[in-house]
C-alpha cells in the first residue's frame, strides 16, 4: 500500500500513466523547488566558475532552518548548485537565485515563464529555495517537470551523486551527502531525484528511473514519516517488476501456444 497521499508514476517513452492518486491537486513542493532553480540557472549560461558569496539575504527566515553554509562563504557557482540538488542546501539556492541576472524578482518570474512553457497548469513559485509553502505544484506537473530536468546533464549527475566535498569559510572543508538513500541502492538506475520537506508538504519526492528498460516519471507527495518515501518508492520497484513478470510469463505463454499450433 502507497502511503503518500499523492502520487504519479508514468512511462516517459509511451507517456502510459501506471499508478496515480490526487495527481491533478496543487501541494506544497518543498525542495522539489530546487529543480527548476537548477534548471532555470543553467539557461541563463552563466559562468559555472564564478565565484558567489553568502550573504545575509540567503537565511533561512521562513523556517529558520541552518546551513554548513556561514555567511561569508565564498563558492563557485557550480558548487552552489551541486550542494542544492544533492544536499537540499537552502543557502546555496538563494544565492543561485540571487546572483541570477536581474536579480531576484527576475529569477522568480523566468521560474514561473518557464513552469508555463512546460505546460505545468498547477505550478506556481514563489521562492528558489521551497522553503515557501506558497510553491506548489501536482504530482501531475511534476512527472513533466522531471523529465525537462533529466535533459541537463549537470542536474543528472548532482542530483544523483552520493557525496561532495566543498572548501568554505575559514579555510575549513566539509562533505556533504545526498538526502535520497535510493541513489546508493544497487536495486535502482536513477537519472534524476530531489527530495523535499516541509511541515505543510510533507515527506516528497520525484525521480526519473529505469525499471525493465523504460524510463519511469515516479513522484510522492506528502508522505509521513521519516523513511515514508523511500518505502513507497520501493514498494513501487516492487509492484512494477512482478507487473513486468507477469507480462513476460503472459507472452511466454501466448509463444508456447502458437508455436504448437
Amino acid at each position: 500500500m502507497i502511503r503518500s497521499s499523492a502520487f504519479y508514476v508514468q512511462d516517459l517513452n509511451t507517456g502510459e500513466v501506471l499508478l496515480q492518486k490526487n495527481a491533478s491537486a496543487p501541494l506544497p513542493i518543498a525542495s522539489i523547488t530546487k529543480l527548476m532553480t537548477s534548471m532555470v540557472v543553467l539557461d541563463a549560461h552563466q559562468n559555472l566558475n564564478e565565484v558567489l558569496e553568502v550573504t545575509e539575504s540567503d537565511i533561512d527566515r521562513i523556517k529558520s532552518t541552518s546551513s554548513h553554509l556561514s555567511v561569508g562563504t565564498r563558492l563557485t557557482r557550480e558548487d552552489l548548485l551541486h550542494l542544492a540538488l544533492m544536499a537540499s542546501e537552502n543557502r546555496a539556492a538563494s544565492a543561485l537565485a540571487r546572483n541570477y541576472p536581474g536579480g531576484m524578482s527576475a529569477f522568480l518570474e523566468a521560474m514561473n515563464v518557464k513552469a508555463q512553457l512546460m505546460g505545468l497548469s498547477e505550478t506556481r513559485f514563489y521562492d528558489g529555495t521551497g522553503l515557501t509553502k506558497s510553491n506548489v505544484s501536482s504530482a501531475r506537473d511534476l512527472a513533466t517537470m522531471v523529465a525537462n530536468a533529466s535533459r541537463y546533464p549537470l542536474i543528472r549527475e548532482f542530483s544523483t551523486s552520493t557525496e561532495h566535498t566543498a572548501d568554505l569559510s575559514g579555510g575549513r572543508s566539509y562533505t556533504f551527502h545526498t538526502t535520497n538513500s535510493l541513489v546508493k541502492s544497487p536495486e535502482w538506475q536513477i537519472d534524476v531525484q530531489k527530495t523535499g520537506y516541509i511541515n505543510e508538504s510533507g515527506k516528497c519526492l520525484v525521480m526519473q528511473a529505469w525499471m525493465g528498460n523504460k524510463p519511469l516519471a515516479i513522484v510522492l507527495l506528502d508522505s509521513w514519516g521519516r523513511f515514508t518515501r523511500q518505502a513507497d518508492a520501493n514498494r513501487i520497484r516492487k509492484w512494477l517488476e512482478a507487473s513486468l513478470a507477469r507480462q513476460q510469463l503472459a507472452l511466454g505463454s501466448k509463444r508456447d501456444v502458437a508455436s504448437v499450433n
